[in-house]
């Protein structure tokens, strides 16, 4: 029996699902809902429909999970709760700092509703979460390093596309190689923001807007840019268009720990290298809808992150497989 997939939000995110859910023989896409006027979304799974999202609460038994591919900011600290009470949901919640109270609302409505609600499943939080835990559980003594990049950062690129005169642009994070060189020696530096991080924007402007005003404006820009390093190139549209469409990402998690009398110093690191960061993200999305759907039929309920889970419940082949092949 193929596990039955919702996809709630159509977007890069939602794409990148429905690009993985071909890709695994045992899930079965049932509909995309969407915010939008229906008709006028075309996807890529022939004969699935799209559906308004006020059509889900209807197919609450057509759907074993409901993958919900909304922004962190302001869709999915409402999104997730709400559906959590219909339906097994995996998100992709990102915001770190509001992770505790994002995860206590879901909590709340999967364990009424006795579903799971699987939240901040992605590469960072998610894959670079097990990561971090699992070396820090090996090397209590030791420091964490995260880096990211080089990659573009899409609510970065979106935050410059809303300066006046801005017409399109994409941002770039990049760790600074000293740092990474330095961590991965095992010299446990104590680094700054702007020591781990630069930033390289660039941004088409709209004829006779002033470049001056919007470099200023990108440079200074708290919460984004007044902490790193900032790069501004103006480009024109063609040059955006033939360099800068793809949406690549990545990024490392390194801990530097001791052992023993701290004579001897290890170094584990975990990298990721994405040509789509959407079309990776949706398919931990998708392994993960694997999982709550697995782990409701086994009787849990309530809220969930990929520290909850067992390997085993993400992949498709069987236990025996597992032990013969991966294990």
């Amino acid at each position: 029996m193929s596990i039955r997939i919702g996809i709630l939000g159509y977007g890069n995110l939602g794409r990148g699902v429905e690009a993985a859910i071909a890709h695994n023989p045992d899930m079965e896409l049932v509909g995309v809902f969407t915010r939008r006027d229906p008709a006028s979304v075309k996807i890529a799974t022939a004969g699935v429909s799209v559906y308004h999202t006020d059509d889900a609460e209807k197919m609450q038994d057509q759907i074993d999970v409901m993958i919900i591919c909304g922004g962190s900011a302001t869709d999915l600290p409402k999104m997730t709760p709400k559906y959590a009470a219909m339906f097994n949901v995996v998100d992709s919640f990102d915001t770190h700092a509001h992770i505790p109270e994002h995860f206590a609302a879901v909590d709340a409505a999967a364990k009424k509703a006795g579903k799971i609600g699987l939240i901040s499943c992605g590469w960072d939080p998610g894959m670079f979460s097990l990561n971090r835990v699992y070396a820090n559980a090996i090397l209590p003594d030791g420091k964490d390093y995260t880096f990211w990049g080089r990659g573009v950062s899409q609510g970065h690129s979106d935050a410059i596309r809303r300066i006046e005169g801005v017409k399109d642009a994409r941002q770039y994070t990049c760790p600074v190689e000293a740092a990474v060189e330095s961590v991965r020696a095992g010299e446990n530096p104590e680094l700054t923001t702007r020591q781990k991080h630069t930033r390289e924007c660039y941004v088409v402007a709209e004829a006779g807007a002033d470049l001056a005003r919007i470099e200023r404006e990108i440079k200074t820009m708290p919460n984004y840019f007044d902490e790193y390093d900032t790069t501004v190139h103006f480009i024109s549209e063609e040059e955006l268009q033939r360099d800068h469409a793809g949406l690549p990402h990545g990024g490392f998690v390194i801990r530097s720990g001791k052992t023993g009398d701290g004579t001897h110093k290890h170094i584990i690191e975990y990298r990721l290298k994405l040509d789509s960061n959407p079309e990776f993200t949706g398919s931990v999305l998708a392994a993960c809808a694997r999982a709550a759907y697995r782990m409701n039929q086994d009787g849990q309920t309530g809220g969930k992150t990929m520290l909850d889970i067992a390997p085993a419940y993400l992949c498709a082949q069987s236990g025996e497989e597992l032990r013969a092949h991966l294990l």
